[in-house]
């Protein structure tokens, strides 16, 4: 018998992604941000790019730690550094110090986020081996769908005690949240490890005891081909978030109430996609899945390009965020796949540089082909291009064996 509730592991995994997933809800800061501090929107901006990127070079060491120290340590690392963060930010803000939002929010926030990110994913996916890629989705489905729940909150929070106390209030709750539930995400034994694998269908693909070690990985060529095709996922899905509302209005003529509907109901499809694609990959496997994520990618771009009804518009941007959200989802049980799970979350770190180079790639890659062509058809063209280019290294991976076998 099992001495822990796997199902109480996964569920506190999902709602430590939920807090750390606020991120997303950025925006809803900016303007009340900038009201209050008179700083530039491109400041403002810099400080969501400077998180995400923080968040991703801190998951490569981060990765290390849950493996050396466990991700009960690793989660209350977050719970500090997050909350942190966003309670120093309410300060920099009532003080007009922009270093310290860049310090607050941005990199000790980042690194919260690292942490926190990098702590429930390998953990879950040993408590359920047979079922990697739904266990996965699990946990960071509650990031993708995060921003749905704070940002009601934080608006409301906004307009009755202003932005200061709103991240006071926040990071307080925050912290409680966090520090309370990483507390229940813990390893399982080597005997209920062993169960585990006993009870799949397929023991040998479910024993997760096995694989190579992260430096090992490092050394081969399959790392770095999904290394690349995780980035262009992740760059142009980032790119093309950042302008939902001004493309909605520019390629579909939609209203600036209707486009800002669009980008709120955007985030059900991140969620969901994190979920659906990763269940979706235990049955057609990782490499199929993501084969037929790209092709809906390219297709979807395409049609961005070449028909401008605004049905066409929000049903290929719906479909393009669960392709995006689909990446976090399906990186991890893909590198079990290929490494196996000896040290999965010290490999997942290292994979996660890519979202931290991409936030910036991303959204710079696209204000440029947009001033320099002043249209946003030159920028689907070269996402577009971007994800063949990345369908091509899928079909070239999809062919290299498992290295753990």
């Amino acid at each position: 018998m099992f001495k822990t509730n796997r199902y109480l592991v996964a569920s506190c995994g999902v709602i430590l992604h939920l807090m750390l997933g606020s991120t997303y809800a950025w925006s809803v800061y900016r303007n009340p941000i900038m009201e209050q501090t008179s700083w530039s929107q491109s400041a403002v901006a810099f400080t969501f790019s400077l998180a995400i990127f923080c968040l991703g070079m801190s998951a490569a060491f981060m990765g290390r730690l849950v493996e050396a120290l466990g991700p009960r340590l690793t989660g209350s690392l977050s719970a500090f550094l997050y909350a942190g963060g966003t309670i120093l930010s309410g300060y920099a803000i009532a003080h007009h110090e922009l270093w310290l939002l860049y310090l607050g929010y941005g990199i000790l926030g980042g690194i919260g986020l690292g942490a926190g990110y990098i702590t429930p994913v390998s953990t879950i996916i040993k408590w359920f081996p047979d079922k990697r890629g739904l266990a996965t989705g699990m946990a960071i489905m509650g990031f993708g769908f995060a921003s749905l729940l704070t940002s009601p909150i934080a608006q409301f929070l906004i307009e009755k005690v202003q932005v200061v106390n709103t991240f006071y209030i926040l990071g307080v709750a925050y912290f409680l949240v966090m520090i309370v539930v990483a507390q229940f995400i813990k390893r399982p034994s080597a005997e209920e490890q062993a169960l585990l694998t006993t009870m799949s269908k397929d023991s040998k693909k479910a024993d997760l005891s096995k694989g190579i070690k992260a430096n090992q990985a490092l050394k081969k060529p399959e790392f770095y081909l999904l290394w690349v095709i995780f980035f262009i996922n992740i760059a142009c899905g980032l790119g093309l978030i950042s302008v939902i509302a001004p493309m909605a209005q520019d390629l579909s003529g939609m209203s600036v109430a209707a486009s800002a509907v669009i980008v709120g109901f955007m985030g059900i499809f991140n969620g969901f996609g994190r979920l659906a694609w990763a269940a979706l990959s235990d049955y057609i496997g990782r490499p199929w899945t993501f084969v037929t994520l790209l092709v809906v990618n390219i297709s979807m771009t395409s049609s961005l390009i070449f028909f401008h009804q605004s049905w066409v518009f929000v049903t290929a941007m719906a479909l393009l965020m669960t392709c995006y959200g689909a990446g976090f989802s399906l990186i991890p049980p893909y590198l079990s796949d290929l490494f196996g799970a000896k040290e999965l979350a010290a490999l997942h770190g290292y994979m996660l540089t890519a979202w931290g180079m991409a936030a910036l790639a991303g959204p710079m890659l696209l204000s440029f082909t947009y001033e320099k062509f002043g249209s946003y058809t030159w920028t689907l063209i070269i996402f577009a291009a971007c994800y063949i280019f990345a369908l091509l290294l899928m079909l070239i991976l999809r062919r290299r064996p498992l290295l753990n076998d």
